[in-house]
């Protein structure tokens, strides 16, 4: 089956390895790969993988600022996505974590009944107090997450989705596909949740603004869960807020984005039982010499950018806050006091 996985970068160098690893893992066997100003070493990276087959890596076509939907709009009409059975779209920071068969996209689609589209509930993994990036896979280093189930006091959680190649595309956006507004009943595509349960209605026809790109994740996840590393350590999360993102250049996030995603609640390792093929796909990439010299130039690039941060006075205080804050998402402590319940 040929799936290709689509995703922006911008200074994401020590990460990508493991990524395209675990996706080779659970079936991606095409990567496009689009990047914008990287200082990190990212790019240089990509061109090597590249130049070996691994992926494929263009530049952001972005004029403006809007890095994320100008690319998918490019990724439309590339071969890589035409020619493919299945589309991912996803970041470097979400792993997909199959519950099962033999743990892989072919196994999902099977157990979803082969729909047109599949979406999948996020589940966002804390920091858990971990402050130094270490060069080892993400998934193996961060356990602990919110209730699956809720989020910031919400049932609707956000989703990513995969794409069968006839899906009725209008165009991408970044969590699901869209078809036409219009399209008659009859010719809607079959879209399901993780469990294989047909996606409500308005989610299916982006009916609600507020429900567009999620939808409740209460027994939605039986066949597979979205893990997403958005904080990773609190050296990595300092590097990212100087980064920006891939979506909107210079995008500083305050505490909030921190604390929504840093509840501790919840213990999950089942994504652990990639760990072994991981390691060794990761160790057979470096054994590479190019490849290996390249990874270690990033996480060294990566290291020095922390260090030149912590030199400045506001990352410091922010190093200092972000350690302090609460480990209750702000919507959750806001709604305990007007219960009179704060802790």
């Amino acid at each position: 089956m040929r799936i290709t996985a689509v995703t922006c970068v911008k200074n994401e160098g020590p990460f990508l390895l493991e990524w395209i690893a675990f996706n080779r893992l659970i079936g991606v066997s095409d990567h496009l790969f689009y990047s914008n100003d990287c200082t990190d070493g990212t790019d240089t990276l990509l061109d090597a993988l590249a130049a070996r087959g691994l992926v494929t890596h263009l530049p952001n076509p972005a004029q403006g600022r809007n890095y994320q939907m100008e690319a998918l709009k490019a990724a439309k009409d590339h071969a890589l996505v035409t020619q493919a059975e299945w589309v991912w779209i996803a970041d470097v920071d979400e792993f997909l974590n199959i519950h099962v068969g033999d743990h892989t996209i072919p196994a999902l689609i099977e157990a979803c009944g082969d729909p047109q589209a599949i979406s999948v509930n996020f589940q966002f993994f804390a920091n858990d107090g971990i402050d130094r990036f270490e060069d080892r896979p993400v998934i193996a280093q961060f356990t602990r997450s919110h209730n699956p189930d809720l989020w910031c006091g919400e049932q609707a959680v956000e989703v990513k989705s995969l794409m069968r190649r006839d899906f009725p595309l209008q165009y991408f956006g970044a969590h699901r596909p869209f078809f036409k507004a219009k399209l008659p009943p009859k010719k809607r595509p079959a879209w399901t949740d993780a469990s294989g349960r047909p996606v409500q209605h308005k989610f299916l026809v982006a009916a609600n603004p507020r429900r567009i790109r999620r939808f409740p994740a209460r027994g939605a996840r039986d066949f597979a869960t979205l893990n997403h590393y958005a904080l990773r350590s609190l050296d990595s999360y300092l590097v990212k807020n100087d980064r920006g993102d891939v979506n909107r250049e210079n995008r500083a996030f305050d505490d909030s984005y921190w604390r929504e995603r840093n509840d501790p609640a919840w213990q999950d390792r089942s994504i652990h039982r990639y760990l072994p093929a991981l390691n060794a796909a990761l160790k057979e990439l470096k054994s590479d010499p190019q490849i290996g010299r390249l990874h270690a130039a990033c996480v060294a690039a990566h290291e020095a950018r922390r260090d030149a941060l912590l030199a400045q006075p506001d990352y410091r205080a922010m190093q200092a806050q972000l350690r302090a804050a609460s480990t209750l998402p702000p919507q959750e402590e806001a709604m305990l006091a007007e219960l009179g319940l704060a802790p």
